[in-house]
């Protein structure tokens, strides 16, 4: 055992030692250089592209490839943004048809990190237990399932026979990205220059009220024994669900460093893409009940929509992974947003517009007509789209996301001039999450009355729907 710790110890320097520079301009410099070098190459690529029709698409890859390579190298809280963007494409900045470039590159981060040695993961797991592996597991793999960006997971089982998987977070990690935390100022830079160095346009957005609620769910992932309390009432409300299924965590096993919870076995997302057309719509409406109906029957979010966290079952059900990141919205809140998609789906052009502007969306004196207001918040959606929305796949949510999220596209002249609450930013990250598993399993869903069901208590529209409230109403 002492050799495991001083293992243990000597990589935690390692790990905090490897090349993470320190200080606010010596972290920023490269991307200050980064940005300023895209975003003159951005201008004169939109200007070509404008005037001769040429294809920008070299340009996005090698600017993708360049962030991602940078974002790696730098570790920390950094890395850990860059993991953020890849679930929504760099956001705002980047057109539709470059989105999937971005989003390729930079998950890179979120798996490409190399698993720890098999003695060292033990001497983590047994200093945090404070036991030995031997009793507290009856058999453990020490070849990890999976190596993400702040820690790996391992098979065991335990001495009653229960199969588990163990998340251990790599050492000196927290601290790593501790740092980058203290520095306030670090994340706003990033996120203005990730902005400004895509795209031409001067958003009005908060960055630096996004950065701070960037810094609060980077934190959140750290400290697994948040990722179990979340994780454990997410399985309590699910619990004996039709469809979905919430691993139980195994609560004296778990600390800060170590989450042990039930090991689930299933299809994962690449498997899943190559099923059934059944079985698609049957896994595609399972993801939007879950996340969206999370949200309108508790107001919380698991928000990291990432595929990678989806295990599909041939019953039609999914089982949801990965609690790291759990947002809880303020009653107030939700009402206010809830009140803008109302009045969407009602196709009431000034009373979305108005819900918007109480909302904080827009200001007053802003203009914005209610019409753009109306088509910002429901063309082209493909659950309040105010007709039966047809099968939704790569093509359309690229439209969507252009229309809704580019400032060089037809909705522009609000996104200039929006200014969202930064504590909606999680609705976005989950709103572009959903739609894109969606749109890659290319369901065949009505998806405008499995909406209803949420805004206007309609009778459920489907079978599942049916299973589910009858689910909820037994235990109200």
């Amino acid at each position: 055992m002492p050799d495991l710790e001083r293992a243990a110890n000597a990589s935690d320097a390692t790990w905090q030692d490897d090349g993470i520079t320190q200080g606010r301009m010596r972290r920023t410099a490269p991307l200050v250089r980064l940005a300023t070098r895209t975003a003159g190459e951005a201008v004169a690529v939109g200007l070509r592209a404008k005037l001769t029709g040429a294809d920008t698409s070299e340009f996005h890859t090698r600017t993708a490839e360049r962030y991602a390579e940078l974002l790696g190298h730098s570790k920390g809280a950094l890395m850990k943004a860059g993991q953020l963007l890849s679930l929504t494409s760099a956001g705002a900045a980047v057109p539709a048809e470059a989105q999937p470039v971005y989003r390729t590159a930079l998950a890179r981060l979120r798996n490409d990190a190399p698993p720890m040695a098999g003695g060292l993961a033990r001497a983590v797991l047994e200093r945090e237990l404070g036991c030995s592996a031997q009793s507290a597991f009856a058999e453990f793999d020490w070849k990890p399932l999976a190596a993400a960006s702040i820690g790996q997971v391992h098979a065991a089982r335990l001495h009653d026979g229960r199969a588990v998987a163990v998340k251990i977070q790599y050492p000196g990690v927290a601290d790593a990205i501790g740092a980058d935390l203290k520095n306030t100022e670090l994340i706003a830079t990033f996120l203005s220059l990730m902005t400004r160095g895509l795209s031409p346009w001067r958003m009005s957005w908060d960055v630096r009220g996004y950065s701070h609620e960037l810094r609060a769910h980077i934190t959140e992932e750290l400290d697994y024994s948040l990722e179990a309390a979340n994780q454990a009432e997410f399985a309590r409300r699910y619990r004996g669900h039709p469809f979905i299924h919430i691993p139980d965590v195994i609560p004296e096993l778990c600390t800060d460093r170590v989450l042990t919870q039930e090991l689930v076995r299933g299809e994962p997302w690449h498997e899943a893409l190559g099923a059934s057309q059944a079985l698609r719509d049957r896994w595609a409406e399972v993801i939007h009940r879950f996340f969206w109906g999370s949200y309108h029957r508790f107001r919380m979010f698991n928000a990291d929509p990432h595929p990678g966290n989806f295990l599909f079952h041939s019953d039609g059900s999914v089982s949801f992974l990965d609690f790291g990141c759990v947002k809880h919205i303020q009653p107030e809140r939700a009402e206010m947003i809830d009140a803008i998609l109302r009045a969407c789906i009602s196709g009431d052009a000034l009373a979305t517009w108005c819900a918007a502007v109480e909302a904080g969306f827009w200001r007053s004196s802003d203009p914005i007509t209610p019409e753009e207001a109306l088509a910002w918040w429901g063309k082209d959606s493909p659950m309040l789209a105010p007709q039966p929305s047809p099968p939704y796949n790569d093509r359309s949510l690229s439209r969507y996301v252009m229309r809704k999220f580019s400032p060089n596209g037809p909705c522009g002249n609000l996104l200039r001039h929006a200014t969202p609450p930064p504590d909606c930013s999680i609705m976005t990250r989950v709103e572009l999450g959903v739609y894109t598993a969606v749109a890659h399993l290319r369901a065949h869903v009505d998806w405008r009355p499995v909406t209803a069901e949420h805004y206007w208590n309609a009778a459920p529209c489907t079978e599942m729907g049916r299973s589910e409230h009858a689910f909820f109403a037994e235990r109200s």
